[in-house]
């Protein structure tokens, strides 16, 4: 067990996972991904959530050392996903006489996960209640669609803890050695990012709140420099771009595309470009690629033309950023085809079905290699870019 003291009354319990492949079934995870639990010792100790299904047996043991001989007197979920939720149903069994705290919404799910009777078992909080345990008195705050209806966080109001569901997590275990803000993106946009009104909701009810730590669900306790990951959740839900700059993603069948998008890149350094981001959507990761998109105020979009349409990992990508929300930038089309180029005009079909995004002109459009005429473009392109 990890021997982390949030505070001298509240203990971490929660376990890493290093052997995922794939977090929900898409996302790689190269360092794994830590699913995250709490107990608060008090007159009415409670258990803050439980843990994918893959790691119930660790988790429990947690809980056990913890407790001792002890016995819990409230779970409260925060959020019914599986990786948080999974373990419910083992809790309530060993425990009998624990209740269970969530709100309207939270008490329709759990029967869909579980054939578990709850009946005089449940406290049903609604946004703003308060719930004392001694010393502690948790009070609960609504967060639909950040990012399952159900959701809801819980400040802690005497140690002013902000437990935080899935918001402020990040990919990786709690060891992984690696800065907070790339994988929290990447987690963020990928995850939530389709949520940004609704994060921007529950931001304007955290600002009421004098929070001094946030635990979230995945990833590290944040306990200094709450205004940088606040801030940073702030730009990313309302769509605004982080850094300014280029990103470059091609999708290529021969590499004819690939060597047009690298010069094109190598163009915009030359010319000064603050910024600038490549990605090839065949092989790259699309998570980190979404990411980029997002990060950087300039997208690049490069494909080849396709059975009249789209290399099909371009249109993937464009359909990720769509159902994500992707807005607010500037976008500029290069196409590929050697006798009938189309996938300009299938990316801007695509693209104008977003929200205030600008095409950059001109569009490049390369008849199987790079000519001098198609540098000439490139070179018109880069000026409007940089």
């Amino acid at each position: 067990m990890k021997d982390i003291k949030i505070t001298d009354s509240i203990l971490y319990v929660g376990v890493d996972d290093k052997t995922l492949d794939l977090f929900e079934s898409q996302y790689v995870i190269p360092n794994g991904v830590s699913y995250n639990s709490y107990v608060i010792l008090d007159d009415k100790i409670t258990i803050m959530d439980t843990v994918d299904a893959r790691k119930t047996e660790e988790w429990l043991a947690n809980v056990e050392a913890v407790l001792g001989d002890k016995t819990p007197d409230y779970l409260v979920v925060s959020h019914m996903e599986p990786d948080h939720a999974a373990s419910i149903q083992v809790l309530v069994d060993k425990y009998p006489q624990m209740q269970v705290v969530g709100n309207a919404k939270t008490f329709v799910m759990i029967p869909q996960f579980f054939d578990v009777d709850l009946t005089g078992r449940t406290v049903v909080v609604k946004e703003g209640d308060t719930l004392s345990l001694g010393a502690h008195t948790l009070q609960f705050f609504m967060a639909p669609m950040v990012h399952w209806p159900e959701v809801m966080v819980a400040y802690e109001q005497s140690e002013k803890i902000l437990f935080s569901a899935d918001g402020f997590g990040k990919f990786g275990t709690l060891d992984a050695d690696e800065a907070w803000t790339c994988e929290a993106r990447r987690y963020y946009f990928n995850i939530v990012g389709k949520y940004g009104a609704q994060v921007q909701a529950l931001l304007k009810k955290a600002a009421t709140l004098d929070i001094q730590m946030i635990c979230p669900l995945h990833g590290p306790i944040l306990k200094e420099d709450l205004g940088y990951y606040i801030g940073k959740y702030d730009i990313w839900s309302k769509y605004e771009p982080e850094d300014e700059g280029v990103f470059i993603a091609y999708a290529s069948i021969h590499g004819n595309t690939a060597k047009a998008a690298k010069k094109l890149a190598e163009m915009l350094e030359e010319k000064g470009a603050k910024r600038v981001a490549i990605a090839d959507l065949s092989r790259d990761d699309m998570a980190e690629a979404v990411e980029d998109a997002f990060r950087h105020d300039k997208l690049v979009v490069a494909s080849s033309t396709y059975d009249g349409g789209l290399f099909p990992c371009m249109e993937d990508f464009l359909l990720h950023l769509k159902a994500k929300n992707y807005q607010k930038r500037t976008v500029a089309l290069m196409e590929n085809g050697s006798w009938a180029p189309q996938a300009a005009r299938k990316m801007r079909e695509i693209l104008e079905g977003m929200k205030n995004i600008e095409i950059c002109e001109p569009v490049v459009t390369i008849k199987s290699t790079m000519k001098d005429e198609t540098l000439q473009v490139m070179e018109e392109l880069v000026e409007k870019l940089v």
